[in-house]
């Protein structure tokens, strides 16, 4: 049977799951498929454009139809459902780091992001600004809770710390404890609820001074 597109992009899933990111190459990805390498280049020119692939395909289903709920709720629903399918490839939010060519779902995915944000009352352009904020935020946490699986585990944040000769208040070696001794999804539901709450108090603030402007 051919070798197929999507059948590249699910074995270099299946293969980054395995061996990493970083143990990835078109040669390594053609011996999993027993193909030769240069049969993956009609599907792909490049190595950068699997990535892009991939990445798209990691976050398929980002922007299926959210529930009937409050704006600031779906903003949630959405970061969740990034962050879940960012952490559902081993190194996926490497994968989507490393891509500027969005695909068919990223951009369904960023569209329902400022689909919502306009509803909400932001004007286009400010919808999409703050879309990326929040994809940037949840793309770096996620980035950093895969890199702590890698750490071994007898990794310490203030031995390390302790290492660079640097005094630091008891304050920030609370703040370091907490990474290695928090739940990282308790820690990410924070940042997110900051992220949410902050957003509110500012479009209230805004629709107060616009109906005040109106009078």
């Amino acid at each position: 049977m051919p070798l197929r597109k999507a059948d590249v992009v699910d074995e270099a899933l299946r293969f980054i799951d395995s061996e990493g990111l970083d143990q990835l190459t078109m040669r390594k990805l053609g011996a999993a498929l027993n193909v030769q390498g240069g049969a993956l280049y009609r599907h792909f020119p490049n190595k950068e454009a699997l990535l892009d692939a991939m990445a798209d395909k990691i976050v398929e289903g980002i922007g299926d139809p959210l529930p009937d709920t409050a704006w600031f709720d779906q903003v949630r629903i959405l970061g969740n459902r990034l962050r879940t399918a960012l952490l559902s490839r081993r190194d996926g939010a490497r994968v989507m780091a490393g891509t500027f060519s969005p695909g068919a779902n990223t951009v369904i995915g960023t569209d329902k992001a400022v689909q919502v944000l306009s509803r909400a009352g932001l004007p286009p352009a400010q919808a999409g600004w703050v879309s990326f904020a929040l994809f940037y935020y949840v793309l770096g946490h996620a980035i950093e809770e895969q890199a702590q699986l890698g750490l071994p585990p007898d990794h310490d944040w203030r031995e390390r710390t302790g290492r660079l000769a640097v005094e630091v208040s008891p304050q920030y070696a609370a703040a370091l404890d907490s990474l290695s001794g928090t739940d990282p999804a308790e820690r990410f539901d924070y940042g997110l609820n900051v992220f949410v709450e902050g957003l509110r108090r500012l479009q209230e603030k805004e629709r107060a001074a616009q109906e005040h402007a109106a009078r």
